[in-house]
């Protein structure tokens, strides 16, 4: 016995062939008719009525409500929601049709006047209707729509169709990278692209994913970070440059992390850490006011304040939030101590920076609400920036935890290539020991760096994370449209 969902498929595909044994196209290249947005007609509905104008609308049906000679349809488009009602005595022998051919979930246009109804609702009186798609499969339940989550990022077209704020959300998201690039182009960034193949892995310690380029018989790792490709263009002159795009990391999946995620890296010749830090406050502030049109917002239940930023030290936040000794006379076993003691397993392999670094995403970081800047990181995790002439053994490097979440991460960028290249060398020492999350050693960036980079500073962005704190989603994959998933077996 056919599920229900195949019955109704089946006899939908009786409809489609009976109308094309009717000599009808049930996916015509477009409307016979010119129609327009369905946000377009009801922003100017009191202007085409008094003119008593004939306009044209398509959409797909998402609801029908037959009244003996008569019936309403709801047509949505993407920018709405409009009624449409259609008479058997102005439609003829076509209501017929239209009644007995076209189901929700079809997408047709209508032409015809415009009126309001008893319930003063925007509608249009179908004088003309035309079929453009027949849809084959039956849509969400109306009121319950998709209930499994995982269902809903597997089948987002179903998602963004039948969920009026997850279709919000990702305009929003559109919205905030517009402004995201404005701000930049205001700040004097020229926007720029660099590869997404690397020959060898680089920018960030992170494992990558392997691909194979046949013409060349050659591996390639998707990019992991754009770092290493825009500081040649540093090097090459431009002063002030971002990128946006995707970066692809073979790590682990949860509600804050996806294997593939949107980037901005954006660099200033000439700038240090301390005036990265002041342009990120202008940032946060900026973009709130751009969305919000105000210096605040809500993010699971706490009011983030965009105006206001505390500034500690990785030591002083590990010492103050989860209880430890200050880094610099703590010992290796100290941390392996602590991190048993908070039920976090470690590695043999891993280092004392790695397993201070590692409790402080899990006990630490969840506990900074307000936009906090956490600097000078232990020089160990912090391969590609310059080392604290103050504090030898960290780095001038800070993030910006807003909400439990590092949304930038940023430093006065390593210049030195001899440092740096002293620095690849101990990553690939740990890579001997097992350390999957290091960096390779890049001998073309370090010739590069021999040239002379100028003094620089450099800023890493979430944007996904962003988006989740500005939409108040507390799972990644709310604010990606295709989030990486499991594959049906």
């Amino acid at each position: 016995m056919p599920l229900p969902g195949e019955e109704i498929r089946r006899i939908r595909i009786e409809k489609l062939e009976n109308l094309k044994k009717l000599g009808v196209d049930p996916y015509p290249e477009k409307s016979k008719f010119f129609v327009d947005s369905i946000k377009a007609v009801a922003d100017k509905f009191s202007v085409l009525v008094k003119r008593k104008k004939v306009v044209g609308i398509a959409g797909r049906v998402m609801a029908k409500r037959e009244h003996g000679g008569s019936m309403f349809l709801d047509l949505f488009d993407g920018t709405g929601k409009f009624q449409v009602f259609a008479a058997e005595n102005t439609l003829k022998n076509t209501f017929s049709e239209l009644r007995d051919v076209i189901d929700i979930g079809d997408i047709i246009s209508v032409q015809g006047k415009l009126f309001r109804t008893k319930q003063k609702q925007q509608t249009i009186s179908a004088h003309h209707w035309q079929i453009l798609v027949k849809s084959l499969r039956p849509l969400p339940e109306k009121w319950h729509g998709i209930s499994d989550a995982e269902e809903r990022f597997r089948k987002r077209y179903l998602d963004l169709m039948m969920n009026d704020g997850v279709r919000a959300r990702f305009l929003l998201r559109s919205n905030i990278i517009n402004a995201i690039r404005r701000f930049f182009n205001d700040e004097g960034f020229l926007e720029v692209e660099t590869p997404m193949l690397h020959s060898i892995p680089g920018g960030a310690l992170a494992r990558p994913f392997i691909t194979h380029h046949n013409a060349l018989d050659q591996d390639f790792y998707l990019r992991v970070a754009p770092e290493l490709y825009l500081k040649r263009l540093l090097i090459g002159g431009f002063q002030k440059i971002f990128e946006i795009g995707r970066n692809f990391r073979n790590e682990g999946i949860d509600h804050n992390h996806n294997p593939e995620f949107t980037m901005l890296e954006a660099y200033s010749a000439y700038e240090t850490r301390a005036e990265c830090i002041d342009m990120v406050h202008k940032f946060l502030l900026a973009i709130a006011k751009s969305i919000f049109h105000k210096t605040f917002f809500t993010y699971q239940g706490a009011s983030i304040d965009c105006k206001k930023h505390a500034e500690l030290s990785f030591s002083e936040a590990l010492e103050r939030h989860a209880l430890l000794p200050q880094y610099d006379k703590a010992s290796r076993s100290d941390f392996e101590l602590a991190a048993s003691r908070f039920g976090i397993s470690i590695k043999p392999s891993d280092t004392k920076s790695k397993i201070a670094d590692i409790i402080f995403k899990k006990i630490v970081r969840p506990k900074l609400i307000q936009p906090t800047f956490l600097l000078d990181h232990p020089l160990e995790i912090s391969p590609l920036a310059k080392r604290n002439p103050a504090r030898p053994h960290t780095a001038l490097r800070f993030q910006l935890i807003v909400g439990g979440q590092e949304l930038v991460n940023g430093f006065s960028e390593l210049n030195d290539p001899l440092d740096q290249a002293e620095r690849f060398k101990l990553q690939e020492a740990l890579k001997n020991t097992g350390e999957a999350e290091t960096m390779s050693y890049d001998g073309d960036f370090i010739e590069a760096l021999e040239y002379g980079m100028p003094p620089a500073a450099g800023i890493g962005i979430g944007i996904d994370r962003l988006i989740m704190l500005l939409t108040d989603s507390d799972n990644i994959k709310e604010v990606i449209l295709f989030p990486t998933l499991r594959s049906k077996m």
